[in-house]
């Protein structure tokens, strides 16, 4: 009987999509065709695989009125939104623009004996494990960049998003992109962990659970191929007294509470001067109760319902027991909250460390705020985690901003800003959030390993 994963659709619980897995031996097959494939499309001229790669995202962005609603479906982010082409092809353009610098030959040096330089080489086949969250952004961070390097790529995608790789490498065959070059694979986790053991693929990117990073990194120890993470957060932000106040609620809460709390760098907890904690608290609460949740097919939606049951029940029993110690719950109970899924985003007050919900990554809609009084007391609360991706800081003072910055244990410093990934800056984190850097030039280094060149010349 052949295994089949099912996306269960948060909308209604029913079965979405379902396709069957790949038996090991086809999963090994697969990664033997890429590895085919792959001196072939790297021998060809850089511009050529910048093409392809971008007419590939093209045809990706002529399915968006398809893709819109599939995404509500599938995890429940509303149309009102309009899917992710927006960032998807921000971030394959930015690498596409910056790959002939990225990845020149570093000339270390030439004079009538010697030439020397480094050259950035593919590693071969790339397999990306990409999550549901932002199903399309998360997988061009590293398939633009690898196909673009001269990598073919595997592409594996969270069960809950199903169709998403399989509509990438439709579009992208569709483009010219040869098939083996570019794969989308039904795997189990087992299959998965075989083919990691038997070193199937030469470099793995890995975007998901500490747990699901911790089983990548297992089953990959020992062959010496490189395993890159981004494991999540518990992202702060530090709103300081001489802040723009409504700024900073209108971007931290957002950060909060879009996509129903379900962003890698989204907002868990946010640290405000005592000076404007209370005014903050006010209008912060006041912001939430503005959102309109229901069903994400519904143009008036504003937050659809968590991508499972599951997930909603996380963040349930996180804010019950924070609760039961004492936290303050803002939020009353939405007509539409269904005890399922679909949950009423809650701001939290009266919180301490103590409690899970300021501690554990909740990944859905609700958010704690803490007084503080100076920037010592600030810093420590947010290093105060076993996570390190993102910090949003709110001041006037630039100066000040990186000073904090250079004292907190993140990956990205924000300042006045929030919950947004730069294509051009690297994306990386530290602590459980995991190793690694995506985007940028170092993305492209990290897709390649370096090859130096210590040529000597014959001279008579």
């Amino acid at each position: 009987m052949t295994d089949m994963l099912q996306c269960i659709s948060p909308i209604d619980g029913s079965v979405f999509a379902e396709r069957p897995v790949l038996t090991l031996d086809e999963g090994k097959a697969a990664a033997a065709r890429a590895r085919d494939a792959q001196a072939a499309w790297a021998a060809r001229p850089l511009q050529e695989r910048i093409d392809l790669v971008m007419a590939g995202v093209a045809a990706v962005g002529a399915m968006n009125d398809e893709i819109v609603p599939e995404l509500a479906h599938m995890m429940g982010r509303p149309v009102k939104f309009g899917g992710e082409f927006g960032g998807f092809n921000e971030r394959a353009s930015h690498m596409a623009k910056i790959a002939a610098d990225s990845l020149a030959d570093i000339e270390v040096g030439e004079d009538e004996t010697f030439r020397r330089y480094i050259r950035r080489v593919p590693w071969g086949v790339v397999f990306v494990v990409a999550p549901w969250n932002y199903p399309y952004m998360t997988a061009i961070n590293t398939v633009a960049p690898a196909l673009i390097a001269g990598n073919t790529v595997v592409l594996k995608h969270a069960t809950q998003t199903l169709l998403v790789g399989e509509r990438m490498a439709k579009a992208f065959h569709s483009a010219g992109v040869p098939e083996d070059v570019f794969q989308n694979v039904f795997l189990s986790h087992d299959t998965t962990n075989e083919l990691l053991k038997a070193r199937a693929f030469d470099f793995v990117n890995f975007t998901g659970s500490v747990g699901g990073g911790q089983a990548m990194e297992r089953a990959a120890a020992g062959t010496f191929v490189p395993v890159s993470t981004e494991l999540g957060g518990k992202d702060p932000g530090y709103v300081m007294e001489d802040a723009d106040l409504d700024a900073a609620v209108n971007t931290l809460m957002d950060g909060a509470l879009f996509n129903s709390g379900q962003c890698c760098c989204g907002i868990e907890r946010i640290y405000v001067h005592e000076s404007l904690y209370d005014a903050f608290v006010e209008k912060a609460v006041a912001w939430a109760k503005t959102l309109k949740l229901g069903n994400p097919l519904n143009g008036e939606t504003t937050l659809g319902p968590m991508a499972h049951v599951r997930f909603a029940q996380l963040v349930r029993d996180q804010i019950d027991a924070a609760v039961a110690a004492g936290a303050v719950a803002h939020i009353p109970t939405d007509p539409a909250d269904d005890g399922g899924a679909y949950l009423t985003p809650q701001v939290l007050t009266n919180v301490t460390h103590d409690m899970e919900v300021m501690r554990e990554e909740s990944f859905g809609p609700v958010v704690g705020i803490m007084k503080v009084s100076s920037d010592d007391e600030a810093v420590a609360l947010m290093n105060d985690s076993h996570y390190g991706l993102t910090a949003s800081l709110w001041t006037a003072d630039i100066d000040r901003a990186a000073a904090i910055g250079d004292r907190i244990e993140t990956g990205t410093v924000f300042l006045n800003r929030a919950d947004y990934l730069d294509p051009g800056l690297c994306w990386t984190g530290c602590k459980d959030t995991g190793r690694g850097g995506g985007l940028s030039v170092i993305g492209y280094h990290n897709l390649t390993r370096p090859k130096s060149y210590h040529m000597k010349k014959v001279t008579s």
